[in-house]
């Protein structure tokens, strides 16, 4: 007899296609059996172990978030509700050209400086791997959810070239193509970049082409966090799209947005840059959350300059009075990369984390907010917490634009991703709140997207970019990665105010088969696992 049925449940399936009711028959993690309407046409119904009554409720394929930043969470919270419960059963992580893996004993150390305020400082950790096969072996001793990782390709400029803002030698590239190869051998599912941070940052068009070179040879794709989404953010676009054409590699746009003033209206641009590629036949796919703001580090908002040579380097830059003011200059006045190109706006970057607890204070309030409570400069408070907090603090940056937000999620080919930050004593609700946000405030309550073309930007699409031939979608033989949720009810409970608040109306999720949220509540089960690229799935 069959484990589970999930009995009376609209099933709606990832394709696009309307809604049906139907009996869902699980076995040994996958969908064995689908009998539609079966109460209806009188015929007999499928029997297992146990029913789950699902009336009234909406089943769904798992949510997949396409830009995750869980690589220490997933590790360090077994319980990890903040995805779990909002129905995401795989999570891509290594984003932004910086994470864990590959590193040596010196990167490791330089990364986990880098990225405190991504992921902690890591000291609860056991960084027991420095391959990319072996972060994957760490990840399948058992997860909240199911993981896919990108080579982060600023981590592995980092191990082959350091953080110096200069070209690659001819052997450098060579162990840099060599890297993302064995990453990518190792299962990894492309390569991603963060090029407003350091070191991916100094890496030229024609390194990137080569490295995308090796991606594409595996299937893979590129994921870029661009040079720009400020001042220069269509030229940034542009040039990811011409150089992933150079390389005849898949492109994937992260967080997909147009922001800060001088892009309010502009979406319709960004899209038209988008549809000539593709009726070009370029392979294009971005995603998105549902918000304005965006969240990130303070530090990554210095010229690219002040982080050469690494973390240790940009805080004695810091700590120099004449390179501070020199840094100042080109934050407010000039405009720094860093900052996308346009000089900082204060009022518009809040502190939603630091890693000290004497800084605390500074949290939920905005630089020009704590500056003026000190009756000083805007810089000298944030340098105060760049240099006390070494680089740890993050920040929601209040710089986005609704109309561009609700333009580009009804573009043909998007998908979502939280880019969730989970550190941090105020983090964005993004991190706990982005699908059941979608689902109830774009699709119930402002129409934006159908729920049925809603739930296939957040299931089938991204599982076809991933090339996941068994996820994705409610079919018999798949995955049995399963939301079921209340189409009337459901909604992010996470807000600016209580970011961590978890959501409603998602009542059961199951990962490999088994409940990880039952009725509401999280589980002991830990059935996720790395999701690797296979070599069936290679180009």
């Amino acid at each position: 007899m069959a484990e589970l049925v999930i009995r009376d449940a609209d099933v709606v399936d990832g394709t696009g296609a309307p809604a049906y009711r139907a009996d869902v028959v699980v076995d040994g993690g996958r969908i064995v059996s689908i009998v539609q309407e079966a109460a209806a046409s009188g015929c007999q119904r499928p029997t297992a172990t146990r029913v789950l009554d699902a009336a009234g409720l909406t089943l769904a394929p798992g949510f997949i978030d396409m830009h995750a930043h869980s690589d220490l969470a997933l590790l360090r919270d077994p319980d990890h509700s903040a995805k779990a419960a909002q129905g995401v059963t795989l999570e891509v992580i290594g984003q932004d050209g910086l994470s864990y893996a590959p590193v040596d004993d010196r990167t490791l150390g330089e990364v986990r400086a880098a990225i405190t305020g991504w992921n902690g400082n890591g000291d609860d950790i056991d960084f027991d791997w420095r391959s990319v096969g072996e972060y994957l072996d760490r990840l399948d001793r058992g997860i909240a959810v199911n993981a896919a990782y990108l080579i982060p390709q600023g981590t592995v400029r980092a191990l082959a070239v350091g953080w110096e803002d200069r070209a690659p030698t001819a052997t450098e590239l060579g162990r840099m193509k060599r890297l993302v190869a064995e990453g990518l051998e190792q299962g990894a599912v492309g390569m991603s970049s963060g090029l407003t941070y350091t070191p991916g940052m100094y890496a030229e068009d024609a390194e990137l082409t080569e490295l995308c070179r090796v991606v594409a040879a595996y299937g893979g794709y590129y994921c870029p966090h661009h040079r720009s989404y400020g001042a220069g953010a269509l030229e940034a676009y542009r040039e990811m799209v011409a150089l992933t054409r150079e390389a005849g590699c898949a492109l994937h746009l992260a967080h997909a947005t147009m922001n800060f003033g001088v892009n309010k209206g502009r979406a319709p641009e960004l899209l038209a840059l988008l549809d000539e590629a593709l009726a070009a036949g370029a392979d294009i796919s971005l995603d998105t959350y549902p918000y304005t703001p965006g969240s990130t580090t303070l530090a990554a908002l210095l010229p690219s300059w002040a982080g050469e040579g690494g973390p240790a380097e940009a805080l004695r830059r810091l700590t120099d009075p004449e390179t501070a003011e020199r840094i100042r200059h080109h934050l407010e006045e000039l405009g720094s990369d860093g900052c996308h190109g346009v000089p900082v706006e204060w009022e518009t970057i809040e502190i939603s984390g630091v890693t000290s607890p004497e800084l605390a204070g500074y949290v939920g309030r905005t630089i020009a907010e704590s500056s003026a409570a000190r009756s000083e400069p805007p810089w000298t408070t944030a340098h105060r917490l760049l240099v006390e907090d070494r680089l740890g603090p993050t920040i929601l940056q209040h710089v986005g634009h609704e109309e561009n937000v609700r333009l580009i999620m009804r573009h043909a080919v998007h998908t979502g991703g939280s880019d969730g930050i989970l550190q941090g004593a105020k983090p964005h609700p993004r991190a706990y709140g982005t699908f059941p946000h979608y689902l109830g405030r774009y699709v119930r309550e402002l129409g934006v997207l159908s729920l049925e073309e809603c739930v296939a930007r957040l299931t089938s699409r991204p599982a076809a970019r991933l090339r996941l031939p068994d996820r994705g979608t409610v079919r018999e033989g798949y995955r049995a990665d399963l939301v079921l949720f209340d189409a009337a009810t459901v909604a992010a409970g996470s807000t600016f105010e209580a970011p961590r608040t978890l959501p409603v109306g998602i009542p059961h999720v199951l990962v490999d088969g088994r409940l990880v949220i039952e009725d509401g509540r999280r589980t002991d089960v830990l059935a996720g696992r790395s999701v690797r690229r296979t070599p069936a799935a290679q180009g």
